[in-house]
């Protein structure tokens, strides 16, 4: 495969995860309406995709690892199609929330394989470059999918909305079949032995290089799912803002995230991965609090969240890269486990915020605000002591 087409499959399997969170948020709020559902019900749309394409990712990665990446996504995306055609068809929230979780379940094999697939081509510091274009990617497709989404639910219906997710599932599908050849060079026959795939999960969990990026890009994507689950209702509910108006406020949070990626490839080729990250983490910090200090003072409006989260994403588009190639760097034959347990590290702190979030959600700014304050700490704290440690294999 060309290097072109590898970064245009990574951006599409990496893209699921915006497309299937960003593009539905916009038609959350009119779906709870369409279905009478209570606030706590409707994030379980959310919550409960996200556990799913956690805990099937310590699946698929061990799969991967002992049958190859192809199959994998052959099957994964499969499913992915399938789950979205029903869902555009449930006819209430119950069934709603059952293909949505399948449908995390099957995301979770397109995004743990586009992880494993840079570490089986790629050696570490290579990939966090790699990954940081691939990421880029996401960027572009996380843009497009907010203000689509709010098109499509204001000018048709949230059904609609989520139809757009099945023709990029479908799209995605057909380039993998046709244009995707296998990257795993040796099939590991132990990979899912019982013994042997303990042994190697301890290994990974006990490494402290897998520990200190894992903790970063676990803080980071907690500080996105906290801005993610609660947006919505606080710009449209709250503020009064129309869906369309937070679909665009949408793209302008994912176009900074965007350039924190381009950010990124900057600061790593000028001053290796440890240093890029600790600037991110200023970042981080710097939005975060910013932000909850704003709130508290009595500004409740759009801009006092948006400009410290802007500050945010462009640190996000650092961690993230640097974050994900670090934790499975250490691990070239056990790319797709190690893969895996960092996806369920952010899924699970992810659904564990959204949990809490269903309960206290309380129709003002304040759970968004001072949630994204603690997690730009966590990042910081990740960013300045663990990462710092320890770097990227194979850096000086």
């Amino acid at each position: 495969m060309s290097p072109s087409l590898i970064i245009l499959i990574l951006s599409l399997l990496l893209g699921l995860q915006p497309v299937t969170t960003d593009l539905y948020l916009p038609a959350l709020p009119a779906l709870t309406e369409s279905f009478a559902a209570p606030m706590a019900q409707a994030q379980l749309t959310l919550t409960a995709l996200l556990l799913a394409f956690g805990l099937s990712q310590l699946v698929w990665g061990p799969l991967s690892d002992r049958f190859g990446r192809r199959p994998i996504l052959l099957v994964g995306l499969s499913a992915y199609v399938l789950a979205s055609i029903a869902s555009v068809l449930a006819p209430n929230m119950a069934l709603l929330i059952v293909w949505r979780t399948v449908q995390g379940g099957a995301m979770g094999a397109g995004v743990m394989c586009a992880r494993a697939i840079v570490r089986d081509l790629y050696t570490p510091l290579q990939g966090a470059r790699v990954m940081s274009k691939g990421l880029s990617g996401l960027g572009v497709i996380a843009c497009i999918s907010p203000p689509l989404g709010g098109m499509l639910s204001a000018s048709f219906s949230w059904r609609i909305a989520l139809l757009a997710l099945t023709i990029f599932s479908v799209a995605a599908l057909a380039l993998v079949a046709s244009r995707f050849t296998e990257t795993l060079p040796q099939k590991n026959r132990q990979a899912l032995h019982p013994a042997d795939l303990a042994r190697t999960w301890l290994t990974i969990v006990r490494d402290p290089v897998f520990v200190a990026f894992s903790a970063l890009s676990t803080a980071s994507y907690g500080g996105l799912f906290t801005f993610l689950a609660t947006s919505s209702f606080v710009f449209i509910q709250v503020l009064g803002w129309s869906a369309t108006q937070y679909g665009l406020l949408m793209f302008s949070n994912a176009l900074a995230y965007l350039l924190g990626t381009f950010l990124c490839r900057y600061w790593l080729a000028r001053f290796g991965v440890k240093r890029a990250v600790a600037l991110a983490g200023s970042l981080s910090l710097i939005g975060g609090t910013l932000m909850g200090v704003l709130v508290l003072a009595g500004l409740h409006n759009g801009w006092a969240i948006m400009l410290p989260q802007y500050l945010f994403m462009l640190g996000h588009g650092v961690h993230q890269p640097c974050s994900q190639s670090g934790a499975v760097g250490p691990f070239p034959r056990a790319a797709g486990a190690a893969s895996a347990l960092n996806g369920f590290l952010m899924t699970l702190a992810a659904f564990a915020v959204g949990s809490w979030l269903g309960i206290h959600m309380d129709r003002t700014v304040y759970p968004l605000a001072l949630g994204m304050w603690f997690w730009s700490a966590l990042i910081a704290l990740a960013a300045w002591t663990l990462v710092q440690k320890q770097g990227l294999p194979g850096e000086c």
